[in-house]
């Protein structure tokens, strides 16, 4: 598993990223080695560790990648079963069209904390003014004098809210982009790849392309206007968080069935005769079963046959269903012979 990043940051493995930020902040400020001139090799150490942790764990998809293959998978050292091509500090990503290869390289940690705090180091400056003043006054050294051990973590902390509220960086405006699905696909469940492109910066600033795929579990009963949220997965760019891509569910049009909410809704065109004397609707249903429905009563303009739990499955309970709603469209004779006529009405005056 290699280093474990839920210890380091003190956390557990269900840490929600309001967990995550917290830990970070508590701990970077801790071990941030212009805080620990005394023990600056180990704090720097400690202070990058925790910085690596938090990228990982913040991000969705290196969280998911390290869940599954720890360390040396996320950074390439051992590649996930079946990935192919050369390790050398890559993640691999098993897609439906084989495996795609996606960069990690850990960041600085001045950078991340620059980025959460809005400055590279709050005690650097601080701490270098009271250095200055040490020597004392006169030749006696007795002076004043002043270290960083004086002051508690909440001044320290305090000061980092206070520029990273006004030097925060901002984030750039979502991306959205349509997701087509058929009403089968929404029926039944389907899970989309979705191959994108974008920028991604080094350290220094410089950026590079990378090829990713996006994997979409779209769910059962899953309503046209649904959104699905990829953070920060936009192009990279210096003092700016990258924007969330956002998939938003588009339901291509169907030729027997149209939705209404959680019910299905078809309409079929009858003739008069077999509106009065009776009629079947045959359908194939959207999971390919096939229905044979009797209405054996008159049929009247306007009418609606109901056939309970044949509709969208309900997302939020799959097993639940709504209704299948059958409309009739009924074709009226233009004309009728004088035999006709009077045979309707001698049926209809008995």
């Amino acid at each position: 598993m290699g280093v474990d990043y839920y210890k380091v940051l003190q956390v557990d493995k269900n840490a929600s990223d309001d967990d995550l930020k917290k830990a970070y902040r508590k701990l970077a400020m801790k071990w941030h080695p212009d805080k620990n001139p005394n023990n600056k090799k180990d704090a720097e150490a400690k202070f990058k560790q925790i910085s690596e942790a938090y990228e990982v764990l913040s991000d969705p998809q290196k969280r998911a990648v390290y869940d599954q293959y720890g360390e040396e998978g996320l950074k390439g050292q051992v590649p996930p079963p079946e990935a192919a091509g050369p390790g050398g500090g890559a993640t691999y990503f098993q897609t439906g069209d084989g495996p795609t290869m996606f960069r990690f390289n850990p960041r600085n940690a001045d950078d991340i904390f620059a980025e959460f705090f809005g400055v590279s180091s709050p005690f650097g400056g601080m701490g270098g003014g009271m250095n200055g003043m040490r020597g004392g006054v006169g030749g006696g050294g007795g002076g004043q004098r002043f270290s960083s051990s004086m002051f508690g973590d909440d001044i320290f902390s305090s000061f980092g809210d206070a520029r990273a509220a006004s030097q925060e960086p901002r984030k750039a405006p979502p991306i959205e982009n349509k997701l087509p699905c058929s009403l089968e696909e929404l029926y039944k469940g389907t899970t989309k790849k979705m191959k994108i492109s974008r920028q991604i910066a080094d350290p220094s600033g410089k950026t590079m392309p990378v090829e990713e795929i996006l994997t979409i579990e779209v769910k059962p009963g899953w309503k046209k206007g649904t959104k699905i949220t990829f953070s920060e997965k936009g192009n990279e760019q210096p003092g700016v968080i990258p924007s969330d891509l956002v998939f938003v569910i588009d339901e291509k049009p169907h030729s027997v069935f149209t939705r209404d909410g959680n019910d299905l809704v078809v309409t079929k065109r009858i003739s008069l005769a077999d509106a009065l004397a009776g009629y079947t609707v045959n359908l194939t249903t959207l999971d390919g079963r096939s229905l044979s429905i009797p209405i054996d009563r008159v049929i009247h303009p306007g009418y609606e046959h109901v056939v309970p739990r044949e509709g969208m499955p309900i997302p939020k309970d799959p097993s639940r269903r709504g209704d299948l709603r059958i409309k009739f469209d009924i074709k009226f004779p233009t004309r009728l012979s004088p035999e006709q006529k009077s045979g309707i009405k001698r049926l209809f005056s008995s």
